[in-house]
């Protein structure tokens, strides 16, 4: 004879479909910033120059065209929040998942045991920011994948655990 009552087996169903649930981590802010301070500059000294030099050359009523990369601005500083927020990766026991994308949402599944190498890589502007991206390359180019503008510390930790567990599953093969 079982105890408990009928609702235990619906309560137990989704424990283990939480558990089942990968844990996710989203990027950090610094990301963010570093892409906003980017689309700022860019698109500032393009806003000056779209207003200065039809201003000085054909008249201050062409110095409205510096309101295009200004609006362009505006639209990329709230486009590259969601996009931000789109990126997230969660290890699982078999696979690393990459998630990213507003309209178009994608995922990416690589197995461990595919993972031939993995790199961290932060060029100049990165490192000012304090940031780092793991790059997962597998014997099929198509499932490379990249997690851009981690903290360095945590790319690394992620770097170590992903070889590790690529060698211990590739070792089983």
């Amino acid at each position: 004879m079982e105890t408990g009552s009928p609702g235990d087996a619906g309560t137990a169903g989704a424990t283990e479909a939480a558990r089942d649930e990968p844990v996710w981590t989203g990027l950090p802010p610094g990301l963010l910033r570093m892409r906003r301070l980017l689309l700022v500059v860019w698109l500032g000294l393009c806003t000056l120059a779209a207003g200065l030099l039809p201003g000085l050359f054909a008249g201050p009523v062409w110095a409205v065209f510096a309101l295009l990369p200004l609006a362009l601005m505006v639209w990329g500083w709230v486009m590259l929040e969601r996009n931000w927020r789109s990126w997230r990766y969660a290890e699982r026991a078999d696979d690393l998942l990459i998630s990213r994308g507003v309209l178009w949402r994608e995922e990416t599944v690589v197995p461990y045991g595919r993972m031939q190498l993995v790199e961290v890589t932060s060029g100049p502007v990165e490192r000012h920011f304090g940031l780092a991206s793991v790059q997962l390359h597998t014997a099929a180019a198509a499932t490379d994948a990249t997690i851009p503008g981690l903290d360095p510390a945590e790319a690394e930790r992620l770097r170590d655990r992903l070889t590790e567990l690529g060698e211990a599953r590739s070792a089983g093969l």
